[in-house]
């Protein structure tokens, strides 16, 4: 707002009209034999930043991988971010085995949210409750506060949105097995380690107990793991190191007596690991004597027993003192419900596009271990992709005009590129000519029914992305990209060619890139699977396993304590303490 003042006297004399003055205002007043006129006026850049758009609201629902990975790269300048979950931390979930029995501290893997926000400069603000509803008709999410009430008593808020980030992770999936919520640990958060740590410190002191017969004991000091994946594996190797290098020492009356047994469904154990890494891990398991039990599936567990089936034997139960349920993710109850919604019915997971939009879903995104990706297939778009390529419209395609096209069917449809690697062929025309024969290739020409015979075996690629912490933190860093460059790319899309309308794409969709899994085994050995197809196991891989754990740390807060707890551990062994 700006004031100036004009003055009169008897003789008219005219004064200049600013032109930057919208709005005037003008008292008169007698003051001798003046005037005085006061002029109330609004700049005309006043009124221009009055009319920049508000920024877009976008909601982030969850702080794990996914969530905090999107909010660090994201440009929070650009959107009104809010950030809703119930904890207001980072973990870094790769390490909760390290948790449970005292390798790593808990609070040397997790980073306050609000840290990471600071960071960022942008005003980006934090809520800690739970979502419990998505409508996305009104685009507004449904919260509920455990920490602080509203004026109705309930903790129960609303957010509206123009974009919603869902990025919630999972839950375990007990497949619905009864005792399993009652009875069994699980291991998914930093709660869940410190309970399991607890838990072995408990079985142990109670062990130790006296008036206890030789069998309550060994049953008190039978842990379970259920569950043959990465995550069972790893805290069972945990588990035995703790126990030998450790507890031995304290209790030295009970040594004998302790069973740790890994119990798996399918015929092996670290399926998902080239079979060179499996049979090392069951011969080491062996050799340590953890007992690997296969083939079997569990179909109870009560207070002291855990009873299982083979397809070829009947029921067997067996005492224990502690389970741990670690047999893969769970749909959350917030997500099944939003599924209903919009049609997504009979699914485990949210279904998105290669750009990681709900589908039928306006505005709406889902990252990490909550949704997957619904690859489009190469035949259900067969004839359109013809009709792009063939610009001429002869009914034909001859060899320059796949070649023109090549690019955008690659990017569009990384199944054809993995199809191509695994059958040793540089490009797609050499599909086409394995498919035609012996022919010169620039006499090459096809019709609809032969580009669909040359294609009919691509789509075998399509595999859906494994719910890892790499996956969904490589999620958030493209979304991030997506929404930094969203307005330029609107106006110049950079996606491959649409095949059933006209244009491009605004983005390039996501691709995955495995940059290699590990698997710790105890006793200061690691097996790692790296691209390329190489396998290292053994005492040299355990010291790579570190090196990329502490690499991969959040801050250098985080970095410094788990490389100092490592150390600790080390010098001072590992802490018994039952806190």
């Amino acid at each position: 707002m700006r004031f100036s003042a004009f003055f009169f006297d008897g003789a008219s004399r005219a004064f200049h009209h600013r032109p930057t003055f919208s709005k005037l205002v003008v008292i008169l007043a007698a003051s001798g034999g003046g005037l005085v006129a006061y002029a109330d006026s609004k700049s005309d850049h006043a009124i221009e930043s009055s009319r920049v758009a508000p920024k877009k609201k976008v909601v982030v629902l969850g702080t794990g991988w996914a969530g905090t990975t999107f909010l660090k790269n994201l440009d929070s300048s650009l959107y009104d971010v809010q950030v809703v979950s119930p904890r207001n931390y980072f973990t870094f979930t790769p390490l909760l085995p390290s948790i449970t029995c005292g390798t790593v501290e808990p609070r040397s893997i997790v980073e306050p949210i609000r840290r990471i926000i600071k960071k960022k400069g942008g005003e980006i603000k934090f809520w800690e409750a739970e979502c419990f509803k998505i409508d996305p008709t009104s685009k507004k999410i449904h919260c509920r506060s455990d920490i602080g009430t509203n004026l109705d008593g309930n903790g129960e808020f609303l957010l509206d949105y123009d974009y919603l980030v869902i990025a919630i992770g999972a839950r375990a999936n007990t497949f619905n097995t009864p005792g399993v919520v009652e009875h069994c640990h699980f291991l998914k958060e930093v709660e869940d380690a410190q309970k399991i740590r607890r838990s072995v410190m408990d079985c142990f002191e109670r062990a130790s107990l006296p008036n206890l017969d030789a069998e309550e004991r060994k049953r008190i000091l039978h842990f379970v793991i259920v569950g043959g994946g990465p995550s069972g594996i790893e805290f069972a190797a945990e588990l035995h190191d703790f126990v030998t290098e450790d507890l031995f020492k304290l209790y030295p009356m009970v040594q004998d007596l302790v069973k740790i047994s890994v119990i798996e469904a399918g015929e092996h154990i670290l399926t998902m690991f080239d079979k060179r890494i499996t049979k090392f891990a069951e011969e080491k398991f062996q050799r340590d004597g953890i007992e690997v039990k296969t083939g079997l599936r569990v179909v109870e567990v009560a207070d002291k027993n855990i009873t299982m089936t083979h397809k070829s034997t009947e029921k067997m139960s067996v005492p224990y003192g502690m389970v741990v349920w670690s047999t893969g993710i769970g749909t959350r109850p917030v997500i099944m419900d939003f599924m209903k919604q919009i049609g997504q019915v009979n699914r485990r997971v949210l279904a998105t596009d290669e750009w990681l939009r709900v589908h039928e879903c306006n505005g709406v995104y889902a990252l990490g271990d909550c949704a997957t990706i619904s690859q489009r297939k190469v035949m259900e778009d067969i004839s359109a992709i013809f009709k792009v390529a063939d610009k001429d419209n002869s009914g034909t395609l001859t060899v320059k005009e796949i070649q023109d096209v090549l690019d955008d069917i690659c990017i569009r449809y990384p199944q054809v590129e993995l199809y191509l690697k695994s059958k040793q062929m540089s490009d797609i025309v050499d599909l086409i000519m394995d498919s035609k024969g012996d022919v010169e290739k620039e006499s090459v020409e096809l019709d609809i029914e032969e580009f669909k015979r040359a294609l009919a075996n691509v789509d075998s690629q399509v595999k859906n992305l494994p719910a890892t912490a790499q996956v969904a933190a490589q999620q958030g860093n493209y979304l991030a990209k997506c929404f930094n460059k969203m307005k330029d790319c609107e106006e110049s899309p950079e996606g491959p060619l649409r095949m059933r309308e006209s244009g491009r794409h605004h983005f390039r969709p996501f691709r995955y890139k495995h940059f290699g899994q590990f698997a710790p085994l105890g006793g200061e050995q690691t097996a790692a699977q790296l691209p390329g197809d190489w396998i290292s196991i053994g005492h040299s891989t355990q010291w790579l396993w570190y090196s990329v754990y502490a690499s991969k740390q959040v801050s250098w807060r985080t970095r410094a304590l788990v490389i100092s707890d490592w150390m600790r551990r080390f010098i001072f062994g590992r802490d018994s303490s039952c806190i």
